[in-house]
């Protein structure tokens, strides 16, 4: 393994954070890692915020229904799409898992939150005066881990093939 695969198997899903704020550096590296992601015709259709306010926190909580623990992280990190763009989401979710990766290599943990065609997308753009060109694609809550479950993954050979997709029932 390099540092590369070896960032990428140690990052896990995290939903209970301690109150460490995080530091700005890491918070702008994330964001410029994120704005790096490779975009259909590098048209970088995107739009990125963090909020780290408590309050805006625990409104933008309320709002996404699998999200309440985004009241609890030290940044929230949104992620927006234009809506004209063919591939916002494609684009913008590859932005995600660039920040989310750049968080880990920090040291900062996160956890994805969807927000494209969610009910909350637009309640939570209008909360933070995003212009009405973009969506939202997703939510990243992110702080210092207070709790890591680390869930099971799927074995290998149960999501992958090569050549051609054979069941083992042949």
């Amino acid at each position: 393994m390099n540092v590369v695969t070896t960032l990428i198997k140690s990052r896990h899903s995290v939903r209970k954070f301690k109150p460490d704020p995080v530091n700005e550096i890491v918070v702008r590296d994330a964001i410029e890692c994120a704005s790096l992601a490779p975009t259909a015709r590098n048209l970088q259709p995107w739009l990125f915020g963090a909020i780290k306010d408590k309050e805006t926190l625990a409104k933008i909580a309320g709002l996404a229904e699998n999200g309440k623990f985004i009241a609890d992280c030290a940044v929230c990190f949104a992620i927006f799409g234009e809506k004209k763009e063919m591939y916002y989401l494609e684009d913008c979710s590859a932005a995600t898992e660039n920040l989310i990766l750049a968080l880990q290599a920090h040291g900062v943990a996160s956890c994805w939150v969807a927000g494209d065609k969610k009910p909350y997308a637009e309640p939570v753009r209008q909360l933070l005066k995003v212009p009405d060109k973009f969506t939202l694609v997703s939510l990243v809550a992110a702080g210092t881990p207070a709790d890591i479950t680390i869930a099971k993954k799927k074995a290998l050979k149960l999501v992958s093939f090569a050549e051609i997709y054979e069941t083992e029932d042949h």
